[in-house]
């Protein structure tokens, strides 16, 4: 028992070092021979050393897998791609580990460490999940404050500072970056894409729709901005009637999915030699494993059956 779990944390962290190695090497040398190049051209003062400071921040950007890059951005946790798949592979090690003791069976252990891995996804997903919700439900709040500066004389780009100052968590944080982008010298028009890219809500698709074409034809913006925020508050009203009319359905999905382990439970309690060829016979262990298979297909396909895209 021991020797498999030895070597699998080998595995583990051979490929975690080649991955780090692959990923972080490159660029700590590309640095090191940037910074040898500027002390031969001219040594560095405290002015000029706090102006590289700040490039260093300005042009800073974690490397790493792009789809994991764009989930962590969008779940506003401080951490990076790498962290991530440390993390992964540590929990997964530790879940391996955990299974090993609780069980003899290695359909445990694998599905333990499949568990474990993909924990730290799924909880990075988890947040995205909320801190786009969040955002989408501030966002005609932001969208609003953007006419009224606007109608009181500022401009676009101030009413966005205006925006990234008094607006909360997530919408704040997201027109800051798209603020300090455009500040830093990057095109307004390119600043709004990237903030569609973090932000991949259809409301902000159109927010940015609207202000790339306002500016290229004119128009009266503060009115279009208005406009917007009284569809996207429609919007949410039918959807709150939606969930209203499809609240029996997701309820009948959670008690479907829930009344089979319910039952398995309460029947190993009463009676625990009726349930126990269903753990320790290799049909009983098939049909669990095609029951869990069953279930999650049903799970998801009533989660199909009643979603309403509006």
């Amino acid at each position: 028992m021991l020797l498999p779990l030895v070597v699998f944390l080998f595995f583990v962290a051979l490929v975690m070092g080649t991955y780090v190695a692959i990923t972080q090497l490159p660029r700590i040398m590309a640095e090191r021979e940037m910074r040898q190049r500027l002390e031969d051209v001219a040594p560095l003062t405290a002015d000029t050393a706090g102006k590289a400071d700040v490039q260093a921040l300005v042009r800073e950007a974690t490397k790493g897998p792009a789809p994991l890059q764009r989930l962590i951005e969008r779940s506003g946790v401080k951490t990076t791609p790498s962290g991530i798949m440390m993390k992964s592979a540590a929990i997964g090690v530790a879940a391996v580990f955990a299974a090993t003791l609780a069980t003899q069976y290695a359909v445990g252990w694998f599905a333990a460490g499949l568990f474990g891995l993909a924990s730290p996804f799924l909880w990075l997903k988890y947040r995205a999940s909320r801190r786009l919700k969040r955002f989408e439900e501030q966002f005609p709040e932001a969208l609003d404050l953007l006419s009224r500066a606007i109608r009181a004389g500022h401009a676009f780009q101030t009413a966005m500072g205006m925006v990234a100052d008094e607006m909360p968590d997530p919408v704040g944080p997201e027109f800051k970056k798209a603020f300090d982008q455009q500040n830093f010298g990057l095109p307004l028009k390119e600043a709004l894409n990237q903030l569609a890219e973090r932000v991949p809500l259809l409301d902000v698709r159109f927010f940015v729709t609207a202000v790339t074409i306002q500016r290229e034809t004119g128009g009266n913006l503060a009115e279009i901005l208005d406009n917007l925020a009284h569809v996207v508050r429609e919007r949410f009203k039918i959807l709150r009637q939606v969930r209203v009319h499809t609240a029996h359905g997701r309820f009948t999905g959670y008690v479907l999915l829930a009344l089979p382990a319910f039952l398995a439970v309460a029947l190993s309690w009463i009676n625990p030699e009726f349930m126990s060829p269903l753990f320790h016979e290799r049909m009983g262990q098939t049909m669990l494993i095609g029951g869990l298979v069953l279930q999650t297909i049903g799970f998801f396909w009533i989660r199909q059956v009643i979603k309403i895209e509006v």
